[in-house]
């Protein structure tokens, strides 16, 4: 097969597995609007929607990593792995589908009501590492950069989208938008045991063969460990600080239109980075990112002007942008040799972590408390400088002994 043919394949992969987290992280945003509404249909208190919210993060925490070991149990076998994700995403569809219908009911569907949100939680997470796995897999290293660059274009466009879609959706009922998503998503997932067989039809230089999973050393777990640090960093700094830095310059329906700001510059700034992950690795241009993303956060709290403040909020989102690109890159060379799903599990564990954080910090109300006013402000900075400076100097080590070894 001729090498275009074989980058033509590798490309409408790249662009599938972004429209699959598009439509994924979408339908996440239609829930996350819907469900104070649809908790109150069955009499679940306010309060309780954070905590149920809580406990999806925790859910996915360990889900992630669980769904992304079965992957690589089942990927030996071509094909497979993408009839396995399409039964369970069609569960956890029904399961997404069902919640209006059963909120209308009232409180006596209550039990049936948080049973269906379990449900759907636990499959969903069948959507998030398996499919990514499947770039190392099947794919020349060379090759992966730019199409984790693709695949997180789709989480990139679902930011963006996120502010207009809570504006568009907030007073309409619930129940066509749950189809709508619930369908997209199933007939999107139906589709990847098709390019499952696609991408292991291509040649990839050279093949090595299948090991057990072994246990992670010391410089992937360092390597989770900063991801749970950034990620926390971004939690912070975008979830919390990012409306009140912009309300200092705008009004509050100016939010929609300026909040998507930092994933423009998410989307733009990975197709570039991709080519230094290519040639550098992915934890080199993860450090870097993260010392330029705690510069940018850094300019945002000190803006003086809007513009100032937009331009602060772009470079922050290019940073994470290369951050999760580089990071899915580095996850897939990491676990090379049969441990991809493991290790691409294991960096959206830590996003997971991270967001029941922000969370816990919200459930807690200490963003409106002013003794922590201070803290909020400076975390996002050191968690990206810290992690950031962190990979750096794991880089520099693995380069010096390696060094020391040639010259042996």
């Amino acid at each position: 097969m001729s090498e275009q043919a074989t980058t033509a394949t590798a490309n409408r992969t790249g662009l599938y597995l972004a429209f699959l987290q598009l439509v994924f992280t979408l339908g996440w945003t239609t829930y996350v609007i819907y469900l104070p509404k649809l908790c109150a249909q069955v009499g679940i208190a306010p309060s309780w929607v954070i905590l149920i919210l809580m406990l999806d993060q925790a859910i996915f925490t360990i889900t992630d990593t669980a769904m992304g070991i079965a992957a690589d149990r089942i990927a030996p076998l071509v094909g497979r792995l993408g009839v396995v994700v399409g039964i369970t995403t069609a569960v956890s569809c029904a399961a997404f589908i069902a919640l209006p219908y059963v909120a209308g009911t009232g409180p006596v569907a209550q039990g049936w009501f948080i049973a269906l949100i379990l449900i759907w939680v636990v499959t969903s997470s069948a959507l998030r590492a398996p499919p990514l796995s499947l770039l190392g897999k099947h794919r020349a290293r060379p090759a992966i950069p730019f199409l984790a660059a693709l695949a997180m274009l789709g989480y990139g466009l679902a930011g963006a989208a996120s502010p207009y879609l809570g504006v568009l959706l907030r007073d309409h009922d619930a129940r066509l938008p749950f189809v709508i998503s619930g369908v997209v998503l199933l007939i999107t997932a139906l589709a990847l045991a098709k390019v499952e067989r696609d991408l292991a039809q291509q040649p990839r230089a050279p093949e090595k063969p299948a090991e057990p999973a072994k246990p992670l050393g010391p410089v992937p777990m360092l390597f989770i460990g900063s991801m749970v640090i950034l990620a926390l960093g971004y939690q912070l700094h975008f979830s919390i600080n990012s409306a009140p830095f912009y309300l200092r310059f705008a009004k509050p329906p100016d939010l929609q239109w300026l909040l998507p700001v930092f994933w423009i510059g998410f989307n733009i700034a990975m197709f570039p980075a991709s080519v230094i992950v290519k040639h550098r690795g992915g934890l080199i241009v993860m450090g870097a990112a993260g010392l330029f993303g705690a510069l940018a956060v850094f300019g945002a709290e000190h803006a003086g002007s809007l513009n100032m403040m937009i331009l602060a909020q772009f470079i922050a989102g290019a940073a994470w942008g290369c951050i999760l690109m580089s990071a899915v890159s580095a996850a897939l060379a990491i676990g090379e040799t049969g441990a991809e799903g493991k290790v691409v599990g294991l960096v959206f564990s830590a996003l997971a972590l991270a967001t029941f954080a922000r969370m816990a910090a919200v459930q807690q109300g200490l963003p409106k408390l002013p003794e922590y006013q201070p803290l909020l402000h400076w975390a996002p900075v050191a968690c990206w400088a810290v992690a950031g400076a962190g990979l750096l100097a794991i880089v520099a080590a693995r380069a010096q002994r390696s060094f020391v070894t040639s010259k042996v």
